[in-house]
């Protein structure tokens, strides 16, 4: 099976009821690969979006940790409980839950994003500040970019 790769950055809006309408590129993604199945969480004032198995093979990794390491039982509180199974209905839409949108600030323009592995969703404003942080530090990543051959 060829590794699951989403890309890309499309501009949606979310609806007065918490729903977002996903690319077509990405729903199809998680319609014919993942059952239309995903799992969702906060980080960085964003929303991660998993596909049902990679959120699995990362909770089977985090099992294996110590939960007497303050550090892994922190991380657990907050990116593990915070999750969220979602199913991506038949109009190619996701549920986002309130306290999810709340934390990710996701009011009216939103963005999605592609990271290969996972999809990102994001508050319009915040991104853009994040992009133009990130503009400014490129020559931060300039070694890694540079590891990757290119």
């Amino acid at each position: 099976m060829t590794p699951t790769v989403f890309r890309g950055r499309y501009n949606h809006t979310i609806d007065e009821k918490g729903r977002i309408s996903f690319p077509a590129k990405i729903s199809q993604i998680f319609a014919e690969q993942y059952d239309h199945s995903m799992v969702i969480t906060g980080w960085g004032r964003h929303l991660l979006v998993f596909p049902y198995e990679e959120w699995a093979a990362l909770e089977a990794k985090v099992s294996q940790q110590s939960i007497i390491r303050k550090e892994i039982r922190a991380f657990q509180r907050f990116f593990m409980s915070n999750a969220v199974d979602c199913t991506l209905n038949h109009q190619r839409r996701v549920l986002i839950p309130p306290a999810l949108r709340e934390y990710a600030r996701l009011e009216k323009e939103v963005v999605i994003l592609g990271m290969v592995r996972t999809v990102e969703i994001w508050n319009r404003e915040l991104l853009e500040a994040e992009m133009a942080k990130i503009d400014e530090s490129s020559e931060d990543f300039a070694d890694y970019v540079a590891d990757l051959g290119i």
